[in-house]
């Protein structure tokens, strides 16, 4: 009868008991309700009892939780006491925790801290493997950044990002590029285009204008255009200049050296 009239609403635990029902007893006359309990609680088992869950708490799908209290111990405790009797449970307990499941609430609490528990392991662990991956793509990186060939230090970050196919020098640091770009592009560096032969000496390419305005071996200052007409080869002859190597002013220094040391310049003697 009772569940024709009620239904089991769903409960968002997954347990979806009927509503409860409270027996009151007061004792009038010689029947005694200490006999009369326990022969309910046997005939109305299969209405109550619930199913034992591996965690100690029970399920009551479907089930009527029923309660029984003594009319006498209610009035002497009230409504909050400890004195309502759940079937299927060993002690009195407040009405509350009476017709509800306080150890299957336990359960669920408890499952959901350990879920918890469980994400955040799994969660730390992520992480460790995120900064393990992280470290050894980092040593990875630090063992192929490249050396400089010039002062053997490491390339820095930046320095690494900036080098291009089109850098001059990219083994090179910038301080070490500086001074080997200072180096090629200074008069005297000597490259193989501007070199000049020793004072006194004939080069290999007398006999051929200079592909680019020449340079003092003396003072690396770049010759006028005068002093490289002078300087210059006539056809396949050699340069009339007698120190083609030099500046005009170097060329005249050099002249007066030797009037100081010697009294006679060349010049003079040849005029002589």
């Amino acid at each position: 009868m009772w569940r024709t009239r009620w239904t089991a609403p769903e409960s968002r635990l997954g347990d979806m008991p009927h509503p409860p029902v409270l027996l009151v007893f007061n004792r009038l006359g010689a029947r005694n309700p200490h006999r009369t309990i326990p022969r309910l609680h046997e005939l109305t088992r299969h209405l109550w009892q619930g199913e034992r869950q591996r965690g100690g708490h029970h399920l009551y799908d479907r089930k009527i939780p029923i309660i029984a209290v003594g009319l006498k111990n209610l009035r002497e405790h009230g409504p909050s006491g400890v004195v309502f009797a759940r079937f299927g449970r060993a002690h009195p307990q407040p009405l509350l925790e009476a017709i509800g499941n306080p150890r299957f609430e336990v359960a669920q609490a408890r499952e959901a801290e350990e879920a918890k528990t469980r994400a955040a392991a799994y969660q730390e662990q992520v992480r460790r493997a995120a900064q393990e991956q992280a470290a050894k793509q980092a040593a990875d990186r630090e063992a192929r950044r490249p050396v400089y060939t010039g002062c053997g230090a490491k390339f820095t970050d930046a320095r690494w990002e900036a080098v291009q196919p089109k850098d001059s020098h990219p083994q090179l640091c910038d301080s070490c590029k500086q001074t080997a770009n200072a180096t090629a592009a200074s008069p005297a560096a000597g490259t193989w285009e501007r070199q000049e032969p020793a004072r006194g000496e004939a080069g290999s390419d007398d006999f051929w204008p200079a592909p680019e305005r020449p340079v003092c071996t003396e003072c690396g200052a770049a010759f006028t255009d005068e002093r490289w007409k002078a300087t210059k080869p006539v056809g396949w002859t050699a340069s009339p200049a007698k120190h083609p190597s030099l500046c005009g002013d170097c060329d005249q220094q050099y002249e007066a050296d030797l009037d100081r040391t010697w009294g006679l310049s060349p010049r003079r003697e040849e005029h002589d």
